[in-house]
């Protein structure tokens, strides 16, 4: 049976079950409680007036027109005018039909007893009709999704649905009222309770966030619960073997923090519980050498290790160091991304499933379906926010060995804040790099309008003279890495004029020919040749695109260009700012930005002036953009916070934490009722 309009809205807006549909909150409410004269009403303001059709007729002036008069016994008028009309509504608005119209005002052209609305709402009345006795909810909604019709649906919802309290008494918070009498205040609210719910003070409101957050909280422990079932290898560090040869090769010390993070990983590794752990830590702390040590700890057992990362440049990056520190070592290092010729991948591809490639370094290649390892260990997936569910349990997947699965490290130089920590990440373990190592030489940050870049490029040319190496990024309406077969997606074209003009600006500028370009639809070989270059030093400037925000490591730059900050997320800004200051020269980023500046755009340049702690720049990005960022596809699928706030409800949120801990101990059964009523389906991504 073919499904009408609204019915398909329905679907698009998410509302499948009645559970969806009376969590469907209001934007914003009208207030049809009331009538006012039309002598009352004040020009810019929203009112509802009832009265009798006078006149109505089509203009036509440079289009037709519906003007439609109305009064409402007094000398005052009202006129509605209507630039768009259908031939029903110009039947059925005649002269001596009742009407009751809400819209806003404006002074007419007449004079002060004119008044006027264009395309108020609209609605036939009988003589006496009753007025709404609460107001009147608008909803998000979207095209053939009528409000009336979203309106019924949702009333007929809050009867329908089975709203019952699922939490035991001593669960609930005693000073909120029920989750049904919460839904109704919110759904169907007096006048009295306006300023409170639009403000979310009312005790309504608190109780739709704590019931959110107890549900989260609880699929999160449920699933760290899970884990802690799931079998893996026992991975235990042997004296005298690969983890200690490498120790011993590394041409620096250990900082307190990356041995601390170490203890912490070997630890879960030589359980026979499946890890589960974040490795977090700012831009240069030295993940990728803890990473290699736990590869190594995990190969000298005679398993396999995967690191995965989002992008080529990174995976390369990766590949490098790794190789670097192992091969000499005897470990055979595999390179799989989607760049790869036949020939070479199916080499490459013989070696993991044989097992000679004990470490296998790549992109999304790395979990195609004709990667088979011989047995995998440990994974280690870099940059785990850029990773979506699917990709995560693939990789966790890729262990034949009966009954179990691999350890799994995942690495993010984005600092999670606490209230994120606690919510979003509850199930994970998480051991944080928070010191970084000596040498690293601080980066002075400057703000320059792009009304001075013409200046810039030629200070740009004084550094290059003295040997400098710098970085020019310029913004993208979108940037992607080459595709590395893993997805289908048609990418749209990218408006690379940007990037181009830029690099062409500086050749002219730069002597000798100096200025390398680079940008994500650039084919890999080209990106790697650039990026030795520059590595090298035979390139003295690099004009990219956001490519370059993770992954490039070439202490000798120095100098950190991003035309437009404004346009670019905080973390992403700290990012890329990340790429200097990685040897002992005194290192400056300079965001030029362009005019007007948002809020937004305004509190991301401020705090990337006023600190360099990655910490702190986490914490003021979640306040500016909320989770999402940090997130990335992690919970995709699941259900993002829609009505707590991890800003503003941190108190509410160490309350619900132990709620949950109670109610799964005591009350498991009403624990699930209300884990599902919240989630449905949803539950599974919590396990990725």
């Amino acid at each position: 049976m073919k499904r009408t309009a609204p019915a398909q809205a329905l679907e698009r807006l998410g509302l499948h079950t009645l559970i969806d549909r009376v969590l469907h909150l209001p934007l914003r409410y009208e207030d049809e409680t009331r009538l006012s004269a039309i002598a009352d009403l004040i020009d810019g303001e929203v009112f509802q007036v009832e009265g009798e059709v006078l006149s109505s007729k089509v203009e036509t002036r440079s289009r037709p027109q519906l003007i439609v008069t109305l009064s409402d016994g007094s000398h005052h008028q009202l006129v509605m005018r209507f630039l768009n009309f259908y031939a029903s509504q110009q039947k059925s608005w005649v002269a001596g039909v009742r009407l009751r119209v809400r819209g806003e005002v404006r002074m007419g052209q007449l004079g002060l007893t004119h008044k006027e609305m264009v395309h108020p709402v609209v609605r036939v009345v009988k003589p006496n009709e009753p007025l709404a006795t609460t107001l009147t909810p608008i909803y998000p909604t979207t095209a053939a999704l009528p409000q009336t019709y979203l309106r019924k649906v949702i009333a007929s919802a809050l009867v329908a649905a089975d709203l019952k309290e699922v939490l035991p008494v001593e669960a609930r918070p005693q000073e909120m009222p029920s989750f049904h009498e919460a839904l109704c205040a919110i759904h169907h609210p007096n006048l009295a309770e306006l300023t409170t719910l639009q403000n979310q003070s009312h005790p309504a409101w608190a109780r739709l966030k704590f019931d959110e957050l107890l549900a989260q909280q609880i699929s999160q422990y449920l699933a760290r619960q899970a884990r802690s079932q799931s079998q893996a290898p026992v991975l235990q560090k042997q004296a005298g073997h690969l983890f200690d040869a490498l120790m011993a090769k590394l041409p620096f010390t250990l900082t307190d923090a990356q041995t601390r993070v170490v203890v912490e990983i070997l630890g879960d590794m030589a359980k026979p519980i499946a890890m589960h752990r974040l490795l977090q830590g700012d831009v240069g702390s030295g993940k990728t050498v803890v990473a290699a040590l736990a590869a190594a700890v995990c190969i000298e057992q005679g398993w396999q290790c995967a690191l995965m990362a989002p992008t080529e440049i990174l995976a390369e990056q990766h590949f490098r160091h790794l190789v670097a520190w192992l091969e000499p070592l005897g470990v055979t290092v595999a390179w799989l991304t989607g760049s790869l010729k036949s020939k070479a991948k199916q080499t490459q591809l013989a070696m993991v499933a044989s097992g000679q490639a004990k470490l296998i370094v790549g992109t999304h290649a790395v979990i195609q379906e004709q990667v088979h390892f011989a047995q995998l260990g440990l994974a280690l997936i870099d940059e785990q926010h850029r990773f979506g569910v699917a990709q995560r349990l693939q990789l966790r997947q890729k262990l034949r060995a009966k009954d179990l699965e691999p350890h799994l490290l995942m690495m993010s130089a984005t600092p999670i804040p606490r209230t994120l920590a606690m919510t979003y990440l509850a199930d994970l373990d998480m051991s944080t790099i928070d010191k970084l190592p000596p040498g690293r030489t601080p980066v002075v940050t400057k703000l320059v309008s792009l009304g001075r870049r013409q200046e810039v490029m030629h200070h740009i040319r004084n550094e290059v003279s003295q040997g400098k190496q710098v970085y020019w990024v310029c913004p993208l309406i979108e940037e992607s890495e080459e595709t590395d077969g893993s997805d289908n997606i048609k990418r749209p074209p990218l408006d690379l004029s940007n990037v181009i003009e830029t690099h062409e600006a500086l050749s002219k500028v730069m002597p000798d020919n100096c200025v390398g370009l680079l940008h994500g639809r650039m084919k890999a070989p080209e990106k790697r040749s650039v990026m030795e270059q520059f590595a090298q030093g035979s390139l003295s400037v690099l004009v990219a695109t956001t490519v370059i925000e993770v992954g490039v490591d070439v202490p000798n730059a120095s100098l950190m260009v991003i035309e437009h900050a404004e346009r670019f997320g905080l973390s992403q800004l700290h990012q890329l700012r990340g790429r200097v200051g990685r040897g002992t020269v005194a290192s400056v980023c300079v965001l030029l930005y362009g005019q007007p500046l948002s809020d937004s755009g305004k509190a991301r340049l401020k705090a990337m002036i006023e600190t360099t702690d990655g910490f702190e720049i986490a914490r003021r990005d979640l306040q500016i953009r909320g989770p999402g960022e940090f997130m990335g596809a992690r919970q995709s699928g699941a259900a993002v916070l829609r009505f707590a706030d991890l800003m503003t409800d941190e108190v509410l949120l160490e309350r619900v934490k132990k709620t949950a801990q109670r109610l799964l101990r005591d009350h498991p059964q009403a624990a699930q009722e209300h884990m599902q009523r919240w989630l449905g389906e949803k539950t599974k991504y919590f396990n990725a």
